[in-house]
């Protein structure tokens, strides 16, 4: 990934799932990790990944709070000279037994919620990262959105996929705005993928939707960390306001 450089990255919701494994797949090519989450776990996370030789360390907060965004950004260009890597895979996608929530039974607050975390967050951390990016002319957002934001949804509600919807079009839009500059932006559309909000949906129905699958197996998290370790090297820096389908074929743009 770095030829020779040593990257510092910024990867959002990495207390466990697919975010960890992003966070361990980006330190296993040389990167420096700043991982971040409001789970009370993250600090264990981080450990466990500096035990195997890893240089990861925890920034607990909320992605919804403007001020830590910025902060936690001068922080990593205090501590490490830059931050040349951010990953935005936080977020939530609530359920009710299991299943969606129509939108007729989705009251405001948690609306509201769905798209702080999962969009607005991600609007925040783009806005605080990408200037100094600009500036030292190389930069990698990877914005995480789902199959969701693709095409018809049934087990994800409408405040998830209009989050996810909105966080392509906010790269799409960001991406022409400082690709000059050596700053990619890309979406990366996961489908099914092993993770706790994954198993929200039950065994029977993950099983169903495997058999919908060509591949044939739901996704796992090395599979989205494998995407993005791509996205964020050098050799990936003719890409940018892409959104790449991880999804086994489910479904082919």
């Amino acid at each position: 990934m770095t030829r020779g450089t040593q990257r510092v990255a910024l990867v959002t919701g990495a207390a466990g799932g697919i975010g960890l494994g992003i966070a361990e797949r980006l330190a296993m090519q040389g990167a420096i990790v700043l991982i971040t989450d409001v789970a009370a776990h993250l600090a264990d996370s981080a450990a466990a990944l500096r035990e195997k030789g890893h240089r990861v360390n925890a920034l607990p907060g909320d992605v919804t709070d403007e001020a830590w965004c910025g902060e936690v950004v001068a922080r990593a260009r205090r501590d490490h000279g830059s931050l040349d890597i951010l990953v935005n895979n936080a977020g939530i996608s609530p359920k009710r037994d299991g299943r969606k929530i129509p939108v007729r039974d989705t009251d405001l607050a948690e609306w509201n919620r769905v798209l702080a975390v999962n969009l607005t967050g991600a609007f925040l951390l783009c806005r605080a990262a990408t200037p100094a990016m600009q500036e030292r002319g190389f930069g990698r957002v990877v914005n995480i959105a789902s199959q969701a934001a693709r095409t018809r949804a049934d087990i994800a509600g409408a405040a998830y996929a209009a989050s996810k919807s909105g966080m392509i079009g906010l790269s799409r839009v960001l991406a022409s705005e400082v690709g000059r500059d050596g700053v990619t932006v890309n979406c990366i559309a996961p489908g099914r993928i092993e993770s706790p909000m994954a198993a929200v949906a039950g065994a029977d129905a993950n099983r169903e939707y495997v058999q919908r699958i060509p591949v044939g197996r739901i996704g796992t998290a090395d599979d989205i960390a494998a995407t993005v370790a791509f996205l964020a090297s050098e050799e990936a820096g003719f890409i940018t306001g892409a959104t790449l389908d991880v999804n086994g074929g489910f479904f082919m743009g």
